[in-house]
């Protein structure tokens, strides 16, 4: 099954579960989204990666320059722990690690989320790459992926208990669009994958062709 299956799948499984007035609120901001364009205005492929330096979930502090150095780098950016369309493409890519590392590629995955949040998902996921901390979603802005949620969604979160204030260090309302890029050694964003869409994530499959076919 390819993750978009598996994401698909859970999507028509869990929208039984959710109350109607919800799925509009969901639906509705979902649409509001997707037609603000703001997936056309991330950048793409052709454009310089901007340069990060961020927090890991092990207390690290990493920047791009430096992964660079040892090889192209696969960036993936997602909203956070409490998501598990986020938990399903976390361990979909885990999956393939292996695969990614063995084309000289570095794998890191950014939220909004504090440290300490990501670092129980590493440890339930048993991640051998990084997962780093963009607090504000600064990196994110700069990529054009942020996002400022709805009031009615953002109501919904807080009831559903996702405690985006604390979990995202009182910034609650701004979220990255779910992205995927591979970034050569040169820092040239070479593939990209933006959507509106958290429901919808890169195959990781589309992200090893992509990986092959750097110069």
């Amino acid at each position: 099954m390819t993750l978009n299956a598996e994401l698909r799948a859970f999507y028509e499984a869990r929208q039984q579960q959710i109350p109607a007035e919800v799925r509009e609120i969901m639906r509705r901001a979902g649409q509001e989204l997707a037609d603000s364009g703001q997936a056309d205005r991330a950048l793409t492929a052709g454009a310089q990666a901007p340069r990060f330096s961020l927090p890991s979930a092990t207390g690290q502090t990493l920047a791009l320059d430096d992964l660079l150095a040892h090889g192209p780098v696969v960036l993936t950016f997602y909203r956070g722990a409490w998501g598990p369309y986020c938990n399903i493409a976390l361990h979909s890519l885990q999956q393939h690690h292996d695969a990614i590392t063995a084309r000289g590629a570095c794998l890191v995955a950014v939220s909004p989320q504090i440290p300490d949040e990501s670092l129980p998902l590493t440890e339930k996921h048993n991640l051998a790459f990084d997962v780093l901390s963009d607090l504000g979603s600064d990196t994110a802005k700069q990529y054009g992926l942020a996002f400022d949620l709805p009031d009615d969604l953002a109501a919904v979160y807080d009831k559903l208990g996702f405690d985006l204030q604390r979990v995202n260090d009182g910034h609650p309302r701004t979220l990255p669009l779910p992205a995927t890029y591979v970034i050569d050694r040169t820092g040239i964003i070479r593939w990209a994958f933006v959507t509106t869409d958290y429901t919808t994530r890169a195959e990781p499959t589309d992200i090893l062709a992509a990986l092959d076919a750097l110069d």
